[in-house]
C-alpha cells in the first residue's frame, strides 16, 4: 500500500465538474493498493499517517500531528501509485490491486479514518477526478508499507 501525503492549507476534488471533496488545512492522501494489501496493511498505514508529526509548531517545526492542528483529510484512490515503468514508456499497472478488493481497501480506510478525524472528505473510487490543492510548504510524505513494514513486494 502506497500513502502521497500532501501537507495541505486547502484541497477539493471535483467529478463531472460537481465538487465532492474539500477540506481546509489538513492533508490530501493519494491512496494505492496493491494486490496483496490486506486491512492489518490498512491499519498499520493509517496509525503510521495519522501519528506523523508533518505540521508546524509555534516555532516553526514540524512537531504536531493532524490531530494536534484538528486538521481534515482528504482521501482519493490513486491506482497509478504503482505503475511499473521498467519496460519501454507505457507503464503498466498488472500489482496494482484489482478493483473490487482495491475499492474495498479504500472504503475500508475511509471508515477507519473517519472513526479517528472529525472531517474526512474523499473521492469517488475509479472516477476521472479533478484535484486541487494549496500544498503548504510544500510538504510531501510518500508511505509505503513494504518499505515501512518489511513486506516483500513481488515483481512482474
Amino acid at each position: 500500500m502506497r500513502f502521497v501525503i500532501q501537507v495541505v492549507s486547502r484541497a477539493d476534488v471535483r467529478v463531472d465538474g460537481k465538487n465532492v471533496g474539500e477540506i481546509g488545512k489538513g492533508m490530501l492522501v493519494l491512496i494505492g493498493v496493491s494486490q496483496e494489501d490486506t486491512r492489518e496493511t490498512a491499519d498499520r498505514m493509517i496509525r503510521k499517517m495519522l501519528g506523523l508529526r508533518i505540521f508546524e509548531d509555534q516555532n516553526g517545526k514540524t512537531n504536531l500531528s493532524l490531530s494536534d492542528v484538528e486538521g481534515s483529510l482528504l482521501l482519493i484512490s490513486q491506482f497509478t501509485l504503482y505503475a511499473d515503468c521498467r519496460r519501454g514508456n507505457r507503464p503498466g499497472f498488472s500489482y496494482a490491486g484489482k478493483p473490487d478488493m482495491a475499492n474495498e481497501l479504500y472504503e475500508y480506510i475511509v471508515t477507519k479514518c473517519s472513526e479517528q478525524v472529525p472531517v474526512v472528505q474523499r473521492g469517488i473510487f475509479g472516477a476521472d477526478m479533478k484535484v486541487t490543492l494549496t500544498n503548504d510548504g510544500p510538504f510531501t510524505i510518500i508511505l509505503d508499507s513494504d518499505e515501512l513494514f518489511g513486506n516483500v513486494q513481488k515483481t512482474k
